[in-house]
């Protein structure tokens, strides 16, 4: 039987490549998104991928919808945490409001979600957690404190929850892209975006389908080996 994978932020840019890399594979997806619903329509239309509609910063709609996916295609064996929402200034200028919606929506949302999967793993006795950082959250970034904090957080996180899942069959690993072609990162001016290029060793921005790939290798019933780790995907621009 299909393995049942669940993919927050998972009807646009990263999020959308690995929810498609994933039913390629022979998994049942389910994709969350947040607010855009003739967009996420349009996307479950074009790939044949249930969509379902929740706030992954709210503890309670995370547990509701969650519910949602288990009823409509069974217990969730895979769970991506790619959901994520930037809100950049410097901090003598960020308000508390820019601050807390980037913690609850990045780093909050890890917990929301693992919440929700974690007991019904732990019974099954499988389970596959893949937390979607940044190279952001490794190096840090000017103008972007909630940012890094949030996706730093999700690397210790991950951390954490590999300790507690391992005897159980669950594995948790961490995905640090760096500059990806998505949208988010077109919204950069082409100047700054052509000087953040540069420091990229093999001189390109990533693709989405590359951080799609990495997260393949992550959640495969035979990588149960592999946790607790973060795999950095940024074409060589940060080492460590």
């Amino acid at each position: 039987m299909a393995r049942v994978a669940l993919v927050t932020g998972g009807t646009r840019g990263i999020g959308a490549a690995i929810s498609k890399g994933l039913k390629a594979a022979g998994y049942k997806v389910a994709a969350n998104y947040a607010g855009n619903d003739e967009r996420a329509q349009a996307f479950a239309k074009e790939t044949g991928i249930a969509v379902f509609k929740f706030d992954v910063a709210n503890f309670e709609a995370c547990k509701n919808g969650v519910a949602q996916v288990v009823s409509q295609l069974g217990p969730v064996d895979v769970l991506v945490n790619n959901a994520g929402i930037t809100r950049d200034g410097v901090l003598h200028r960020m308000s508390h409001d820019q601050w807390q919606a980037v913690i609850d929506t990045n780093l909050g949302s890890c917990f929301n979600m693992c919440r929700a999967v974690i007991d019904s793993m732990r019974e099954r006795g499988f389970g596959r957690i893949v937390n979607i950082g940044s190279i952001n959250g490794q190096g840090g970034q000017y103008g972007q404190v909630n940012y890094a904090a949030a996706k730093s957080g999700i690397h210790g996180f991950t951390k954490a929850l590999a300790q507690e899942g391992a005897a159980k069959g669950i594995t948790v690993n961490a995905i640090a892209p760096g500059y990806i072609d998505t949208d988010m990162v077109a919204a950069v001016p082409a100047n700054v975006l052509e000087k953040i290029v540069a420091k990229i060793p093999v001189g390109r921005l990533g693709k989405a389908e590359e951080i799609a790939r990495g997260v393949l290798f992550l959640v495969a019933d035979d990588a149960g080996f592999i946790t607790g780790s973060t795999v950095s995907i940024n074409g060589g621009q940060h080492m460590y």
